[in-house]
């Protein structure tokens, strides 16, 4: 999405109030048909969603980053992808951003009865069950499909999808009793990996490639490891290591490009040692 120059849009230096509303304003101003920017005026919800996902990570990226500098710039972008949407739907006359700060206001009210209400105090454990308690009769009233697994965006990563799923699944007691046994379907899952791989089986091999991903999500869920999280921090492992190995068979002048595995795996190993012992 191209970076959009905020502070040079004329028209917006005189809105008087709040920031929210001189940001309301410059979204309006881009899309204006006759004087915004074609290229804003073009998109739909389809074009621009990408980009909203893009910046949810960009956010997480800050997080993990601890750059709070950069965090509060992400978070800019993702809030002027909210308006972005929200200017597009009072173009075509479905809701304004009032209306949708007015939802999440309401929603936040209604499932935090305990702060707003006259609900009991709850421990954490306890707000969290009534949170899924009250989060699913606000999906039976919007949505007919009373299934345990209704309303999980497609559109969610497949990891973070497999999570939901098993989530939902283990609240009406179709759940594995603990972890071991995940790890007992985990060796199933992979021998069986091994003999679609041992027939050349080509769509059975991505089957059970696939039936393998899903048990680690569910592993992960049962030992309270968020498998995002997880995974994110295997890559990071991954590449400070493979760096590592680039530079000291670069220093050595046996780049990793004309290196043998053999080689790559030894200075592989040699990284882990320096990792361990804090060097």
């Amino acid at each position: 999405m191209p970076d959009t120059p905020l502070d040079d849009q004329a028209g917006t230096q005189g809105v008087t109030g709040n920031p929210l509303d001189r940001l309301l304003a410059i979204m309006a101003r881009l899309r204006d048909p006759q004087t915004g920017c074609p290229w804003d005026v073009e998109q739909d919800f389809a074009s621009i969603a990408p980009y909203t996902i893009e910046e949810a990570y960009e956010v997480a990226d800050a997080i993990a980053r601890a750059d709070m500098a950069d965090l509060k710039s992400e978070l800019g972008d993702l809030l002027f992808q909210v308006v972005f949407h929200s200017q597009m739907a009072s173009e075509s006359g479905h809701f304004t951003f009032d209306d949708v700060a007015e939802a999440i206001a309401g929603k936040m009210e209604r499932r935090h009865p305990h702060v707003f209400g006259d609900g009991d105090m709850r421990d954490a454990q306890g707000q969290t069950i009534a949170w899924e308690a009250q989060k699913a009769q606000e999906r039976a009233a919007r949505n007919p499909d009373s299934s345990a697994l209704a309303d999980i965006p497609l559109a969610l990563p497949a990891l973070l999808r497999a999570l939901k799923l098993t989530k939902r699944a283990a609240r009406v007691g179709f759940d594995w009793p603990d972890a071991a046994r995940v790890l007992d379907k985990f060796e199933e899952e992979a021998r069986e990996l091994r003999e679609a791989i041992a027939a050349q089986d080509t769509a059975n091999i991505k089957e059970e490639v696939g039936d393998l991903l899903f048990v680690c999500a569910n592993l992960a869920r049962k030992l309270d490891v968020d498998p995002e999280e997880a995974l994110r921090a295997a890559n990071a492992k991954f590449e400070r290591r493979f760096r590592a190995v680039e530079t000291r068979m670069e220093a050595a002048g046996n780049p990793v490009g004309q290196a043998s595995l053999d080689e790559m795996e030894a200075e592989w190993g040699e990284v882990k040692k320096a990792e361990r012992a804090g060097g």
